[in-house]
């Protein structure tokens, strides 16, 4: 089914799950496996969401690895006692942490081992994940723990959940051993590719957003995208006022509540915006002890399930409501309500309270002396309520038709109450934005901003901050509270400055700067091994796709006779030569006369021939016991090596991209060096995969049991 809809002409589908199918597709063992058309022309909503903040972390397919789990629980007690700035220390612009000389040395004495960085049996790599999941990796924040004790990442992006996911490189492991939860076995990367490469293998790429402007020149230099803004269709009337910047969290905290307060008096809807799970609730909290109503939505599994309810009747008359990261929610927040979930509202209430129903029945006239109908409506409201009106619309059956007359009659009133309501609240100022932090990306900023004010609406937005958020602690909240001290400002008076937020604006920049270097790292990286992976791909692809590889195998084998014909050239040992002999045997299954280091062109074309032979004598004897089955058998050996190869070559990979930043110290260009050294390695891989497929094949045999 999921094959028949992707083969379509016009396919809508999530990036991510794009991403994984294509990886899936390059890992089929058969055509009929392979669900994905050849890629021709993308466009992306949410382009700046997608291509920007996701593309920091490449898509991963991963397979059981063979690591032991017992390390991170010792790692993790390790790093509750490892001091901050005096056994390591944390960088939270760039995400890492790292061991100071007197670190390196307790650990070492704590865990009794002469080296943490032995290669045989590294221990640096737990440490310094124990001590990430500590320091850098928040729970209610990064991740939550669900009811079967499983962390699940939340998307700093969207504030979604993402179940199913797991971050690479043993950190997984490590936050699980942080919250003392059962450690799921550690896993190895079995494909991969990056966002950056995934649609830039489309002809023609092309997206939308609201908010791409800021991010202009990434898009012009890793997609050669130009973005050009379209004027809106009506003039925007949406106030954003000055910053107010307090001393401490407790005073700001509270003066977010006392704005509520203040916005719900007046009977104007208030959209909250919140950075994590855990101050969103602290607000919640606040607002309860305020006796105001609200909605929450973030993260947890029980405030997801009714999201567009949620984000639909945020701008009803005095509603809070209270949300994490407001990217790419989907709903449009109407001023009055939404009428249709209004009306699925009122029906819910209605059919599960007696005396409302006895109520509609003198309001639309209609005669409910059936009490079987009665209750065949309340048993199929709910199972209706599910359904699209216009699928609803084609039943006939009378509890159907009873309960769209009872719908439509609702909606009629519904719509007379909304539009009554939005008037008012338009007269009072339309939707009021308070952003409780100020995010890393400008980007992020202006969609919470952007909520309020659509399509001409009235609206106003402001941005409660403090000297202990991360943004201002990391670029010159201290500067701040020395002014602040210095002019003697009171605890609970907030510094409201055009100076200040050009301010923040330059450190916005400037974290955003550095999120684009090092997306542009990953994508330079990742470009390095790109024609690789597209050329195995393309390997694996033709293979299966063809009726028989005889010629493909053929070459490989011709190819590997040349390999050790060439490598007697290099040889002086004689046992080398000796070893190569057998090796050579072994490949063509037959002894040959004559010295091998004595062997000259002619004996090399012998020797090709001897390999066509052979091919032809195994195929011979594999179709006596089965038709075909020698076919099934080289395709399978065949890819069965190439993912293996292909797996410990990105093993490989991964341990030169980690190490390679240190020859930056010899005065040379890492990713120079990284391009060759990955070159390398990928011949190595070549020769290997030759090598053992065409022993596998030639020297294959069936047991008869």
């Amino acid at each position: 089914m999921k094959r028949k809809k992707i083969m379509l002409d016009v396919v809508y589908v999530t990036n991510s799950a794009l991403g994984f199918d294509y990886l899936r597709d390059n890992m089929a063992y058969s055509a009929e496996d392979v669900v994905q058309r050849p890629f021709f022309y993308c466009v992306i909503d949410e382009v700046d969401s997608i291509l920007i903040d996701e593309a920091r972390t490449p898509l991963i397919i991963s397979g059981p690895g063979e690591t032991s789990t017992e390390k991170y629980f010792q790692t993790t007690k390790l790093a509750k006692i490892l001091r901050p700035q005096i056994h390591y220390t944390t960088d939270e612009k760039t995400q890492n942490v790292t061991l100071t000389n007197e670190g390196v040395n307790f650990c070492e004495q704590a865990l009794k081992i002469v080296d943490l960085y032995n290669p045989d049996e590294p221990w640096i790599f737990y440490i310094l994940n124990s001590l990430k999941a500590k320091e850098l990796f928040e729970k209610n924040k990064n991740y939550i723990v669900n009811e079967n004790e499983e962390i699940i990442i939340v998307d700093e992006f969207t504030g979604r959940t993402m179940p199913g996911r797991r971050w690479s490189d043993g950190l997984h492991q490590a936050v699980e051993a942080k919250e003392n939860l059962p450690i799921q076995d550690e896993t190895k990367t079995l494909a991969s590719i990056s966002y950056q490469n995934l649609f830039l293998l489309y002809k023609q790429l092309s997206g939308m957003t609201g908010t791409a402007k800021t991010e202009e020149a990434e898009f012009e230099k890793i997609y050669n995208l130009r973005v050009v803004t379209i004027p809106t269709n009506r003039t925007i009337k949406r106030k954003d006022l000055s910053d107010l910047i307090y001393k401490s969290q407790y005073v700001k905290w509270r003066c977010i509540a006392q704005e509520c307060l203040e916005m719900n008096n007046l009977g104007r809807p208030v959209l909250v915006g919140t950075t994590t799970i855990e101050k969103s609730e602290l607000l919640a909290a606040l607002l309860s002890e305020y006796q105001l109503p609200y909605r929450l939505l973030n993260a947890r599994p029980e405030n997801v399930e009714s999201e567009s309810e949620i984000i639909a009747q945020a701008g009803c008359k005095g509603a809070i409501t209270i949300a994490t990261n407001m990217a790419g929610r989907g709903t449009d927040i109407l001023l009055g309500g939404n009428t249709t979930f209004l009306t699925r509202g009122m029906i819910k209430e209605i059919f599960s309270n007696t005396n409302s129903f006895k109520k509609l029945k003198a309001d639309i006239n209609v005669d409910l002396k059936d009490d079987n109908l009665i209750q065949e409506i309340r048993e199929q409201y709910i199972q209706l309520l599910k359904l699209p009106l216009s699928e609803i619309e084609k039943q006939s059956d009378p509890a159907t038709l009873l309960f769209l007359k009872i719908y439509n009659h609702l909606f009629t009133e519904q719509t007379k109450v909304v539009e009554e309501t939005r008037k008012t609240i338009l007269n009072l100022g339309g939707l009021h934005v308070v952003g409780t932090e100020r995010h890393e990306s400008r980007r992020i900023d202006n969609q919470l901003r952007g909520r309020a004010g659509r399509q001409g609406d009235p609206g106003s937005s402001r941005f409660f901050l403090c000297l202990e958020d991360k943004l201002l602690r990391i670029f010159g909240g201290d500067q701040i509270l020395n002014l602040m001290q210095d002019f003697g400002f009171p605890d609970d008076t907030p510094i409201q400055s055009g100076l200040l937020n050009k301010s923040l604006e330059s450190a916005q920049k400037k974290v955003e700067a550095f999120y684009f270097d090092t997306r542009k790292q990953l994508f330079e990286y990742d470009q390095a091994i790109n024609i690789q992976r597209n050329s195995v791909y393309a390997a694996r692809r033709n293979i299966f796709e063809q009726q028989t590889v005889r010629r493909w195998l053929i070459e490989c084998a011709e190819q590997s006779l040349i390999d050790l014909f060439n490598r007697i050239k290099f040889v002086k040992n004689q046992d080398a030569v000796k070893f190569i002999s057998v090796k050579l045997q072994n490949l063509l299954g037959t002894p040959f006369p004559g010295q091998l280091s004595e062997m000259g062109v002619q004996d090399l074309e012998f020797l090709q021939q001897q390999i066509e032979i052979t091919y032809d004598l195994k195929e011979l004897e594999m179709e006596l016991i089965e038709v075909g089955l020698f076919r099934e058998l080289e395709k399978a050996f065949i890819l069965q090596e190439i993912d293996g190869a292909w797996t410990e070559h990105l093993q490989k990979i991964g341990f030169l991209r980690d190490s390679i930043r240190w020859i930056a110290y010899g005065q040379k260009d890492p990713l120079t060096e990284y391009k060759k050294e990955a070159f390398n390695y990928f011949n190595i891989m070549l020769a290997r995969i030759r090598h053992r497929i065409v022993y596998f094949v030639l020297r294959s045999k069936i047991i008869i049991l």
